[in-house]
């Protein structure tokens, strides 16, 4: 990617991510009266992020990676100039992990927090989708990729992740067995 073009959030960005936003399942830091304050100041929204909660079948795993700085971490990063949240998502898991995924429809989450020290807060759109755990994992060089189960904590710079990981997990649990 041009590097001069990074951290650009360009219209079609903004508007998928308020729309998004909108139907997230769960809000977290007062994100959706963040975005739209920060809306109407797109540079303010720079770097966007999104990332995909890949489920293993039975709901008692997610798939994580290991980023240098924040440990083990969803599958995500920067969405890219011309991409939506969800397009970028996608594009990080296969990059990180090698998986093609497909998120689920709704949106997962919106929270707004800081992806690095001395970064200002920007937000951040999560979504949900399943994966086999026997597909081989191809993940980036230096940044392991691996399955954790639900039930066991890991070491990451966002301990929220867990919990609200785990209420999605019961979440689609509870879907799951209410349509049998």
């Amino acid at each position: 990617m041009d590097a001069t073009r990074r951290g650009v959030v360009g219209r079609r960005a903004v508007e998928a991510a308020v729309v998004d936003a909108g139907q997230a399942l769960d809000e977290y830091d007062e994100a959706r009266a963040w975005l739209a304050a920060a809306a109407r100041t797109p540079a303010t929204m720079a770097p966007l992020g999104a990332e995909v909660w890949v489920f293993d079948e039975t709901l008692a795993q997610v798939l994580l990676v290991r980023h240098p700085r924040r440990g083990w971490v969803p599958p995500g990063g920067v969405v890219e100039p011309g991409e939506t949240p969800r397009e970028g998502a996608v594009r990080e898991v296969f990059e990180e992990t090698g998986l093609r995924v497909e998120p689920l429809p709704e949106p997962t989450a919106v929270a707004v927090r800081s992806y690095a020290p001395h970064h200002a807060v920007t937000l951040g759109l999560s979504y949900a989708a399943f994966a086999d755990v026997t597909t081989p994992l191809t993940p980036e060089p230096g940044q392991p990729a691996a399955w954790w189960r639900l039930d066991e904590p890991w070491d990451s710079c966002f301990p929220d992740d867990l919990p609200r990981i785990r209420r999605h997990a019961a979440r689609l649990a509870a879907d799951r067995d209410a349509h049998r």
